[in-house]
C-alpha cells in the first residue's frame, strides 16, 4: 500500500522539489500509480518552462492508457491541456479539460472533475470564466471527497482575479474575502498571505485607500518580522503612498531593498 497521496507528494512553490519527491515515489510505484506519477512529473517541467520535456514524458505516458484505469487517462489529459495552456496554445488546451472534465464526472472523480472545471476556466479567461468557476463551485458544495471540498479556495481566488480583470472590484472583493475564509479554514499560511494582499489590492482599485494601507501595512509588518520581503507588497504600499501623496514614502517602497 503506498503511503502518500498526489496532494501530499507535490509543493507547488517548488516544482524542483516536487519532481524529487515524485519520483522517489516512482522507484516503488507500478501499474496505475506509475502513471499517475510520471504526469505528476511532466507537470513539474511545466510549471518550470521546461515545455518540451513536458510533453515527451507525456507522449510515453500515452500509449500505457489504453490498458489503465480512469485516473492515469484523467491527469495525462489534465497535464496534457496545463502544459499547452501555460505555453500559450490555449486553443489545445480546452479541449482536454473538458473532456476531462465529462470523464470525471462519468467515472465520480470529484476532485479530478472540479480540477478540470477550474482549468477549462483558467484557459477560457472572461465571461466563460466566471461560469465554469460557478461551475466548479456548485460541485464543490456537492462534493463527499475532501480533496473535492479544497477547491473552494482556490476557484474563489480565481473567480476574484476575473472580476477583477473585468473590472468588477465592487464584485470581486466579497469573493476574494471569501477565499480568505476558505484558505484560513485549510491553514495555509502562504495562501492566507496572498489573500489577504488581493483584498487589500482590490480595495486599492475601489479607491479605498486608507483600508487598503492599513491592510498592507500588517503584512509588510509581519514579512519584517520573518526576515521576508514581497515585492508585490512593497510595489502596492508605493502605489498607496503615491495616491495619497505621500512620495517619499511611495519612492523608498518603489526602490528596491539593498539600493
Amino acid at each position: 500500500m503506498r503511503a502518500q497521496t498526489i496532494l501530499e507528494l507535490w509543493d507547488f512553490a517548488d516544482p524542483a522539489n516536487s519532481e524529487s519527491r515524485l519520483r522517489e515515489a516512482l522507484a516503488h510505484a507500478s501499474g496505475d500509480w506509475r502513471l499517475e506519477l510520471e504526469t505528476q512529473i511532466a507537470r513539474t517541467y511545466a510549471l518550470r518552462g521546461r515545455y518540451a520535456e513536458a510533453h515527451r514524458l507525456l507522449d510515453e505516458v500515452e500509449p500505457e492508457l489504453a490498458k489503465a484505469g480512469v485516473k492515469p487517462r484523467l491527469r495525462y489529459m489534465l497535464e496534457r491541456g496545463r502544459t499547452f495552456n501555460s505555453a500559450g496554445h490555449k486553443s489545445a488546451a480546452e479541449p482536454l479539460f473538458v473532456q476531462a472534465w465529462q470523464l470525471a464526472q462519468e467515472a465520480g472523480e470529484e476532485d479530478l472533475a472540479i480540477d478540470a472545471a477550474h482549468m477549462v476556466a483558467i484557459s477560457a479567461g472572461g465571461e466563460r470564466a466566471l461560469d465554469w468557476n460557478r461551475r466548479a463551485l456548485a460541485m464543490v458544495d456537492k462534493a463527499r471527497d475532501p480533496a473535492a471540498k479544497r477547491w473552494r479556495a482556490p476557484v474563489l481566488n480565481n473567480m476574484g482575479v476575473e472580476l477583477n480583470d473585468l473590472g468588477r472590484h465592487e464584485e470581486a472583493l466579497p469573493v476574494f474575502e471569501r477565499a480568505l475564509e476558505a484558505y484560513r479554514q485549510r491553514g495555509e499560511p502562504r495562501n492566507i498571505h496572498i489573500a489577504r494582499w488581493m483584498i487589500a489590492h482590490t480595495l486599492r482599485l475601489l479607491g479605498r485607500n486608507e483600508e487598503a494601507l492599513k491592510l498592507q501595512l500588517a503584512l509588510e509588518r509581519e514579512l519584517t518580522a520573518a526576515g521576508e520581503v514581497d515585492p508585490y507588497v512593497r510595489e502596492e504600499l508605493a502605489a498607496l503612498y503615491a495616491a495619497l501623496g505621500e512620495p517619499e514614502k511611495a519612492r523608498d517602497f518603489a526602490t528596491p531593498l539593498g539600493r
